[in-house]
C-alpha cells in the first residue's frame, strides 16, 4: 500500500510539515496533484457542499480554480492529535469582473493509517477586499 508521509500519530513538527504541504499543493492549482493526497473514498464538507471520493475532488478543485482567479492560500497549523490536524487558512482570488476576496476559514482534517486525509470540513467566510488591500501574495 502506498504512504503520503509524514503517518499520525502526528508531532509538532509532522503536524506542520503536513500542513506545508497542503499549502503547497493546493497553491499549485492542479486538481490531479491535489486529489493524490486524499484517500479513494475521502469525505469533505466545504462550505455548504459535500464531495465524497476523489473523483469529486477532482470536479470540485477544477471548478474552484475556473472560478477562484489568481488564487494564493497560506494555511496554519491550529492543532494536532493522533491522526487528525485542525488549520486555520486565508486564501485571496479574484473573479471573472475583476473583484478581489479574502476567504478565512478553519478546516479540521482526519488522515488514516497510511497518511491520506479521509476526511475534511471546512467552514469558509469570504471578505471583498480592494486589489491594494490583497496580503496573501
Amino acid at each position: 500500500m502506498e504512504k503520503k508521509q509524514p503517518l499520525p500519530p502526528f508531532n509538532f513538527e509532522t503536524a506542520r510539515q503536513k500542513v506545508q504541504m497542503a499549502e503547497d499543493a493546493w497553491n499549485t492549482k492542479n486538481p490531479e496533484k491535489v486529489s493524490l493526497a486524499y484517500t479513494i473514498d475521502t469525505e469533505w464538507r466545504n462550505r455548504h457542499l459535500f464531495v465524497n471520493g476523489r473523483e469529486e475532488v477532482k470536479e470540485f478543485l477544477t471548478a474552484k480554480w475556473e472560478r477562484e482567479l489568481d488564487y494564493k492560500l497560506k494555511k496554519e497549523l491550529w492543532a494536532f492529535s493522533d491522526n487528525k490536524i485542525a488549520v486555520r487558512f486565508e486564501y485571496e482570488w479574484r473573479d471573472s469582473n475583476g473583484q478581489w476576496f479574502r476567504s478565512y476559514g478553519n478546516e479540521n482534517w482526519e488522515f488514516d493509517e497510511n497518511g491520506f486525509m479521509k476526511k475534511r470540513f471546512a467552514s469558509i467566510n469570504d471578505l471583498p477586499i480592494s486589489q491594494t488591500d490583497r496580503r496573501v501574495k
